[in-house]
This record gives C-alpha cells, structure tokens and sequence, in this order.
C-alpha cells in the first residue's frame, strides 16, 4: 500500500482518495480506510524528513499537509455519518425489520437513545473507534428518529478525534521508526487496539443489561 500511496503522495487526489475512503466506509466497515489515512500520514511524514528533487529540473516534490489530511478524514467521516443517519430515517418498514431482526442494531439504538437523551454522546465518539461501530451508531441513530442536533454535535467530535488519531498514528510513527512497513505496521496495531478497547467499552452496557436482577430476598432470575 505504501507503493500506491506514494504514487498519488505528489498529487492533491489523495485527499479525494481518502475523503472517498472515509465516506464509503459507513456502508462498507471492510474498507480500510483508518488504514489509508495512517498510510498517507506516513508517507507524509517521510516526505517533511527528507527532501526529494527530481533529476532533472530539482524541482521539489508536493509534500502532503497534514492539516488538510485530518481536515479531509474528519469531514468525510461526519459526511458518511449523516448520509447514513438520512438514510436510516427514511429507511421504511424494510429497514426497521431489518434493524429488528439484527440484535446488534437493536441494542446500539436503545443505547444511544438513552444517551443522547441524557445529553452524552461519547457513545457516539467510542463507537467511532469499534470496528463497524459508526455504521451501527449511525443507523441506530436514524431509525430511532433522533434528532439531528442530538446527534451531528457528536459525530462531528467523534470524526475530529478518529481523524486526528488515526493521522497522529501515521506521522509519528513514520518519524520515528521511518515510513517503511515497520512504522506502518506499528501505527496501524495501534489504531487496532484502540478499536478493539472501544468495542469492549461500547459493549460493556448491553452485558450490564443483561445480568438478572436480584430483588431482596428473593433468588437471581425470579
């Protein structure tokens, strides 16, 4: 991937490429596109160590802004995030069965209604964070009816923090263990990790739910 994006590193089309990437990955959680960004980040980052002149002309080449990478990732994640929210809302009897036969979908919703409800949305940031989380938060979000200004405050802040994450992931890894597949590799474990906490975190509610509730002096499940 490193190849790829370099090929494009010199070339405003890989902010388009990301903003893309970051857009699409609402309806398909299997884009990497946490991946991308931490690539172009990288690459970026090997670029601003080292000067690079073509032979001919000793032209220097673009270096991407890093500023403009996180301001691309952020928007395009907050973009997806409403398109899928609109969509969910107009989804119809065909989505709600959908969502009614899906236990996951279900849950997230009557989370995130409680949440938003109670005025908290770091539901809505954590979940951003979770493998397929921000499909789930967004769907959830627009199937219950929520209403925008309970909901688009929150996936703006959860946009921001993944974007800014995720590129502060491919800089300083490509700083300081260089901008081959090692800092790559580490940076992208990393974002890993932080998916995985945040599923357990989202999770840890519907579990909570779950458990029987014991009355005083009766037994556990009656």
């Amino acid at each position: 991937m490193l190849e790829s994006v370099g090929a494009l590193i010199g070339s405003p089309w890989i902010y388009a490429v990301v903003a893309l990437s970051v857009v699409l990955d609402v309806f398909l959680p299997v884009l990497p596109s946490g991946v991308l960004v931490i690539t172009a980040a990288t690459a970026a980052a090997a670029s601003t160590s080292t000067t690079v002149t073509a032979a001919a002309g000793e032209a220097t080449r673009h270096v991407p802004s890093l500023v403009i990478l996180t301001l691309c990732a952020a928007t395009a994640s907050v973009l997806g995030d409403l398109v899928a929210y609109r969509l969910a809302w107009r989804g119809g009897e065909r989505l709600d069965r959908a969502i009614a036969r899906s236990r996951r979908l279900t849950s997230a919703q009557e989370r995130l209604g409680a949440a938003l409800s109670r005025g908290g949305g770091a539901l809505v940031v954590i979940a951003r964070f979770a493998p397929a989380g921000r499909s789930v938060v967004s769907l959830g979000a627009g199937a219950a009816h929520r209403k925008v200004k309970e909901f688009l405050p929150w996936s703006a802040v959860a946009g921001v923090a993944w974007a800014v994450y995720s590129v502060g992931l491919g800089y300083f890894g490509g700083q300081w263990l260089g901008a081959g597949w090692l800092g790559t590799a580490v940076s992208v474990l990393a974002l890993f990790l932080a998916g995985s906490l945040a599923a357990v975190v989202v999770r840890r509610p519907a579990r909570a739910a779950a458990a029987p509730v014991t009355v005083a002096g009766a037994p556990a499940g009656i």
